[in-house]
């Protein structure tokens, strides 16, 4: 394992001022443009889910302070995040998953298809997996938002981010989908989340 020397950090103060809160917590809502990748998703019949969570963790993967948590007092430095995402059943209810991340899409579908199989036959809310190393995610097809609150687990030390992704919509002649995220403040600035979002873009853009 790998630990981030807190000590010459140049965010230690920072660390510290925002591990002392109660919820050091914070979050935005930003709306992207999905129009290429959800094209390319319905030509190819291909899970447009799938498609734009991909392109996500790529851009979270890419972004050395998403990889941070707390352990023990200290901070954990994973080697790549993966997607611990909940997935719909027929009767409404809902399992989390947990998506091993691939840069390759066709591996990292295949992950995806076999937690969907396992959710769909299954009435388990909890994966087989449990680690750090992951993100938790939901999809919210039903409406669009402008903000979003997540569960709050009351752990101290809780640094997985969240994300929530919502309902498409038109605007002239793109389609945009609101995507929530929150993150431990003591490890994430906005400037890190904007980086995040500048990734985002770029690989829902993709064409390839």
């Amino acid at each position: 394992m790998k630990y981030l020397d807190v000590d010459t950090w140049n965010r230690k103060q920072h660390y510290q001022h925002f591990l002392s809160l109660q919820d050091p917590f914070f979050g935005v809502t930003v709306n992207v443009d999905v129009t290429t990748i959800y094209k390319k998703s319905k030509a190819e019949n291909i899970s447009f889910f799938a498609m734009y969570l991909h392109a996500c963790l790529i851009a979270i993967n890419k972004i050395e302070n998403f990889k941070y948590r707390i352990k023990e007092d200290k901070v954990l430095i994973c080697d790549a995040i993966h997607a611990s995402a909940t997935i719909a059943r027929k009767d409404h209810t809902f399992g989390f998953s947990f998506i091993s991340f691939s840069e390759d899409f066709n591996r990292f579908n295949e992950n995806y298809l076999k937690e969907k199989e396992r959710i769909l036959n299954s009435t388990d809310l909890f994966p087989p997996i449990n680690s750090d190393s992951c993100i938790y995610c939901s999809a919210l097809p039903w409406f669009t938002f402008t903000s979003q609150k997540e569960p709050v687990s009351g752990v101290k030390n809780e640094s997985i981010p969240k994300l929530s992704f919502g309902k498409i919509y038109a605007e002239s002649d793109k389609i945009m989908m609101p995507v929530a995220i929150s993150a431990n403040h003591a490890l994430v600035d906005g400037y890190h989340i904007g980086l995040f979002f500048e990734e985002y873009q770029k690989q829902l853009d993709k064409n390839t």
